[in-house]
């Protein structure tokens, strides 16, 4: 006959109470890095989507971008030294 103790007896595992592993805690961790990373890559491919139409606009012919490229195909060394000066006097200010 079966004693009441092993009658009794369960067969479950006990599960911990304890405070996460290590490596629940890393992969919680590579979890948020990867949610963080994707947020920002969505930022930005939303700022490079921004900047490419904006580019795009001042290419326009009469926009700025397309003056400066019509004045840089006439005179490349004027262009050029002109642009040196400025990036002198933004070095400058600095």
């Amino acid at each position: 006959m079966i004693s009441p103790e092993v009658a009794h007896l369960s067969t479950e595992i006990p599960q911990s109470t304890s405070h996460p592993g290590m490596a629940e805690r890393a992969i919680d961790a590579a979890t948020d890095v990867s949610r963080t990373i994707g947020e920002v890559a969505g930022g930005l491919h939303a700022a490079v989507d921004r900047m490419t139409s904006a580019i795009d606009e001042a290419r326009k012919p009469g926009r700025p971008l397309a003056t400066i490229a019509a004045i840089t195909r006439e005179a490349p060394l004027a262009s050029l030294f002109v642009a040196f000066l400025f990036g002198v006097a933004v070095a400058r200010r600095r």
